[in-house]
């Protein structure tokens, strides 16, 4: 049964805010300190990271990860990809070139953003980031396991969320069309983003994100990729029972079904 650990649950801001005098960015709840959202899925004995947030670095060493096997690529926004050069590390310690896999038109943002990562350049490992770029168009084979990918739109991107076998994961979501929602049957957990209270042109807010969790009956879901617009005891007041706010760290295993 797969298992997340999300490592970060922040909006592009990350909380606290630079400068921002707010309750939720002066507060002393460590669950209101949020990270930019990534997310790491164990399936058997191989890590799979979705996204290379930011502070990729610092969640990687606070949550103990020390071996990353292949990673899944929702978007090319800088809050998904600004911790890609850190990768590098995982290729020092692995002595191995690590898979990336992404929908077309995010795997040629990457190409042109960070060619030197899918180039060899040195002798060794660690002084960059070696990677291999699969394009990926449907459902695949990861290490045994099938991967489907489930395409959303984020404003006017559409970008891509995965599911593992009964676990899924949605992030920048603000529409989920119809045949994509067929994909999120059946599931133990769903992690899916919900932004604030109030709407926004691009994300689902909390209302938004709870009409999918109704509309797809996962057993339980979590809501990450959070604003500083509403602390973490005032977002789960305002959410259904089976709907939790999930923090930086949290870890999930899927009970089956």
């Amino acid at each position: 049964m797969p298992e997340i650990t999300l490592l970060g649950t922040g909006t592009s801001n990350g909380i606290p805010v630079i400068g921002c005098d707010c309750a939720v960015c002066h507060s002393t709840d460590p669950r209101d300190r949020r990270t930019r959202t990534s997310a790491l899925v164990r399936l058997g004995e191989h890590n799979l990271l979705i996204d290379t947030a930011t502070e990729l670095r610092s969640q990687a060493i606070a949550n103990g990860v020390r071996r990353v096997d292949a990673v899944l690529m929702t978007h090319a926004h800088a809050d998904h990809t600004g911790g890609f050069d850190d990768l590098r590390r995982f290729n020092e310690l692995q002595g191995q070139h690590i898979p990336v896999y992404a929908d077309p038109g995010t795997a040629s943002m990457l190409r042109e953003r960070f060619a030197y990562t899918f180039t060899d350049a040195f002798p060794f490992y660690g002084g960059k980031p070696d990677l291999i770029l699969h394009e990926i168009d449907g459902q695949f084979d990861l290490f045994g396991h099938e991967i489907i990918p489930v395409p959303v739109i984020h404003g006017r991107l559409h970008i891509t969320g995965f599911r593992f076998g009964d676990l899924a994961y949605i992030t920048d979501a603000k529409e989920i069309p119809p045949t994509s929602l067929d994909l999120l049957h059946d599931l133990d957990v769903l992690v899916l983003n919900g932004l604030r209270e109030r709407s926004h042109p691009t994300h689902l807010s909390f209302s938004d994100a709870v009409d999918v969790v109704r509309t797809v009956q996962p057993r339980r879901a979590y809501l990450v990729h959070l604003s500083h617009e509403t602390s973490h005891v005032d977002a789960e007041k305002l959410l259904p029972e089976g709907i939790e706010i999930a923090w930086d760290g949290m870890a999930i295993t899927t009970h089956g079904g």
